[in-house]
């Protein structure tokens, strides 16, 4: 690992890779964590580079033929190996008597084939299956951190205001997509903010609302294209995490108030999103 760590540009998959798994040198680890301290995009990636590597490495230990699979093959097999000829018999083996062992010999092969290709389909889906669920883990843990970080920090937002077309227009730029705000809120919900940051090194809105006296963080960021995850549904260190997606967007809410006042707020955020296009502002 002799590439050159930079503090002014972003570290490479390399550099990542290599600190996700220890083979930084001591100098090169000094070095790195040193950009971390001041880079928030990548310390979001090698966050989810590490989450998502300690969720696929224990992914891979799940997947050994199933012992009663195993053991059912073992029964066909020893069955028909009974009924093929014992050739020891004979010491020059008729076309008929080979005829009779290569049968039994075929059959056997038929059925592991069989058993074979009808078992790398259902493996291949829940690897893909542990694959979501290992990036939702990833998703949920930086969420967290972020709301976490943003209640610790005590400052005020980016962008401090509870004018919506003050906040969008912030953003206008900055990210590479468009989103629409509610007009109306409930009583007790009011917006205060907002902040660029990012998951999983890409460009993110944090919307900063607050219902009564609890804050709430709304992740929005433009939807992958390959991303195939449901809506996350979690709860976290006693917090709720919960979110919808669009056509484009991924959005995704923190916050320790009651999930129903949290699923309230979303719900209204959604509604902003499919109601209208957004039109300029």
């Amino acid at each position: 690992m002799n590439e050159h760590l930079s503090s002014t540009e972003h570290l490479s998959s390399t550099v990542l890779n290599a600190l996700v798994d220890g083979e930084l040198s001591a100098e090169q680890a000094a070095a790195t964590k040193e950009h971390l301290d001041h880079c928030p995009a990548c310390t979001s990636t090698a966050l989810h580079q590490s989450l998502l590597k300690t969720a696929t490495a224990k992914a891979g230990h799940r997947y050994d033929v199933p012992s009663q699979l195993e053991q059912r093959l073992r029964r066909i097999a020893s069955s028909q190996a009974a009924d093929a000829p014992d050739l020891r018999r004979n010491t020059i083996a008729t076309p008929w008597s080979m005829k009779r062992f290569v049968s039994p010999a075929l059959a056997i092969a038929a059925t592991l084939l069989i058993v074979a290709m009808s078992w790398i389909p259902i493996q291949r889906h829940m690897q893909k299956s542990e694959l979501a669920s290992a990036q939702q883990a990833a998703l949920i843990a930086e969420v967290y951190d972020q709301h976490i970080a943003t209640l610790a920090a005590n400052q005020p937002p980016q962008v401090l205001s509870s004018d919506r077309h003050t906040v969008k227009p912030w953003f206008q730029g900055k990210i590479p997509f468009s989103f629409n705000l509610p007009e109306n809120l409930p009583g007790d919900t009011k917006l205060d903010g907002a902040n660029l940051t990012y998951l999983h090194n890409r460009p993110v809105a944090q919307l900063l609302y607050s219902i009564g006296r609890h804050h709430v963080s709304v992740f929005v960021q433009e939807k992958s294209g390959a991303s195939e995850q449901y809506p996350v549904q979690a709860e976290h260190s006693g917090f709720h995490i919960t979110g919808f997606h669009t056509n484009d967007l991924e959005v995704t809410a923190v916050s320790d108030v009651d999930p129903a006042r949290l699923a309230g707020l979303v719900r209204i955020i959604e509604h902003a999103q499919t109601a209208q296009l957004p039109q300029g502002k």
